[in-house]
């Protein structure tokens, strides 16, 4: 074990931390404290008679409580030592970084709205690639989505994370230009590839194969050593594709269009070299299939000089562990044990079960804790205070107690976190109502007035609901829930579709849903700024002071801007689905 770290090189001898030397200071004057504290004890002891001091003061040796204030000195200075990070010897690691690149194509197009695989052929492509970074394929990895033009949604990132969370608002829609431009989605793979001298590989997910797919392929093969893996998210059978705006089918000189798999183009691609057709599958075996592939041919290559890590040492403080454990047991003797156990009394309060912390800590102090450690669902069970509550329960996610939590809160800003939810929840009426209580409240809350005025804007051309109806509907389901019950006849198409008189409508009626009937305002193109630049400050409670955009708005004003910058344009004769 010694031999890890000895000899000892004191010409690199330093330490890692040298600011918490200054700690050294207190530890000092700890000492200069307990020994003028034993002076004082031996100077009033000069008051008695000494022939009466042993038998009025209980004998014991001075020395000994020196030596202890000196040993608790030296104890201290080790720790103190050990957390500066004594070192002198540097990290070993390997000089090599990993080169291989990978790049994932995704199609969308609107035909991957189809829903003959299901829910969708975009969703479970999305799945599909969530599957693939959960087997970890240990490489570098971007994503670029296409559809009448390819655009870069991640760099090469080893950062999953940050492409599972761009995956969730993807859609035709950010889309700036309609179509299938395979083309353009394999000349960017290969811009983002060279990058690297590693060969790369690209896994395509599209639902598009023809003539035209089977050029650009042997196009992008005659240039490039790239291994291309063909996830085909489309069926032999095929389904119509939805129309742009999501009523009814796409419709091409008068016939509605119909995708499906082009078994022949496909199975000439898949017989070219370095393309690899895959089957899709229920489980993941067929993600866990191209991963294994990946890590076999995985390359590294040499770090350049000023890459490696000369500069991260080895922390050798664990090592005075030993010699403070060793000082430590002395106090042993005399009742020093004795001594600290109400320090590990009072230590011990603020961890440990929520009951005994509940002697020392409130519920609210508790809840910030968790709260501190983003721990916020634990902490909005912790909070009392209905305000703090329901901050936790938004940032948990639970939309429906954080409403709940802020419906109880009577103050200004109470009301206007409320609306902040209820926008969140798409209740935008409800939204409206609750920003016009908080300025009831309190007419100087600028945020709320402008809140309340970019609502009114959502709520444009849509039917007025009362504040009350909204409240309503929230607490028992449906404005008329009260006499409706679930349909779980599929044979019953009761409460839908005749026409209904008035005995009808007194009678229990079956609906297919009663979970909510809040209705949602039309998706924006832009999410609202609510509060001014120059606003002032908001008390620290508020909630927030808008809604996050979703990234992929941030995208889809992106991707339009790129199109625009290059001037890029539909080519003609193409289809546009």
């Amino acid at each position: 074990m010694f031999e890890s770290f000895l000899p000892i090189n004191w010409s690199e001898f330093h330490f890692i931390r040298p600011q918490l030397l200054w700690l050294l200071l207190p530890v000092f004057l700890i000492l200069v404290i307990g020994l003028l504290g034993l002076r004082q004890n031996v100077k009033w002891r000069t008051v008695i008679a000494p022939h009466l001091r042993p038998f009025m003061i209980r004998r014991g040796s001075e020395w000994f409580k020196a030596w202890m204030q000196f040993l608790l000195f030296l104890a201290c200075t080790i720790g103190v030592i050990a957390v500066s990070g004594p070192t002198w010897k540097r990290v070993e690691t390997p000089d090599q970084q990993l080169e291989t690149p990978m790049v994932i194509l995704l199609d969308l197009s609107q035909s991957m709205l189809c829903t003959d695989i299901k829910p969708t052929r975009m969703e479970r492509a999305k799945f599909k690639i969530i599957d693939l970074l959960e087997n970890n394929p240990k490489v570098r990895i971007s994503l670029i989505g296409y559809a009448g033009s390819a655009h870069t949604i991640v760099p090469l990132t080893s950062d999953y994370a940050i492409i599972e969370s761009h995956l969730i608002g993807l859609s035709p829609k950010v889309m700036p230009l309609r179509g299938s431009n395979l083309n353009a989605a394999l000349e960017l793979a290969d811009a983002t590839l060279n990058t690297s001298k590693a060969p790369g590989n690209i896994l395509l997910f599209s639902d598009d194969f023809d003539t035209q797919s089977l050029l650009a392929v042997q196009q992008h093969l005659d240039t490039t050593k790239t291994h291309l893996d063909i996830m085909p998210m489309n069926t032999i059978s095929g389904a119509d594709v939805p129309s742009f705006t999501g009523k009814g089918f796409l419709k091409d000189q008068g016939k509605i269009v119909h995708s499906f798999l082009n078994q022949p183009v496909l199975i000439e691609i898949a017989s070219l070299e370095n393309v690899t057709v895959h089957q899709l599958t229920l489980d993941n075996s067929d993600m866990e299939l191209i991963v294994n592939r990946v890590n076999e041919e995985l390359e590294f290559s040499d770090k350049e000089e000023d890459e490696k890590d000369s500069d991260k040492w080895e922390d050798y403080g664990w090592i005075l562990i030993i010699p403070m454990a060793l000082l430590v047991l002395i106090w042993f003797r005399k009742g020093w044990v004795v001594y600290t156990i109400p320090l590990f009394f009072v230590l011990s309060s603020c961890s440990g079960d929520s009951k005994f912390k509940d002697l020392w800590l409130t519920h609210d102090y508790q809840g910030q804790q968790l709260s501190n450690q983003q721990n916020y669902s634990e902490a909005a069970n912790r909070y009392e205070d209905p305000m703090r509550k329901g901050i936790a329960y938004f940032k948990a996610g639970d939309i429906n107690q954080a409403i709940e939590a802020f419906s109880k809160d009577t103050t200004a800003l109470g009301a206007y976190n409320l609306g902040l939810a209820y926008y969140q929840a798409g209740a935008y009426e409800a939204a409206e109502w609750a920003f016009d209580k908080a300025l009831s409240l309190d007419p100087n809350l600028d945020a709320a007035k402008s809140n309340q005025q970019n609502v009114q804007r959502i709520l444009e051309g849509q039917s007025e609901v009362s504040a009350e109806e909204a409240e309503d509907a929230r607490k028992k389901g449906s404005p008329d829930g009260e006499n409706n019950i679930q349909n779980t006849d599929p044979e019953d198409l009761g409460g839908g579709g005749q026409e209904a008189t008035k005995e009808d409508m007194k009678k229990e009626r079956k609906e297919e849903t009663v979970e909510t009937d809040i209705r949602k305002g039309k998706e924006l193109d832009e999410i609202p700024d609510y509060t001014p630049n120059d606003a002032p400050p908001l008390n620290d409670k508020v909630l927030m002071r808008k809604v996050d955009d979703d990234p992929a708005l941030f995208l889809k004003r992106k991707f339009a801007y790129q199109v625009k910058k290059n001037s890029i344009k539909t080519k003609q004769g193409e289809k546009n689905w």
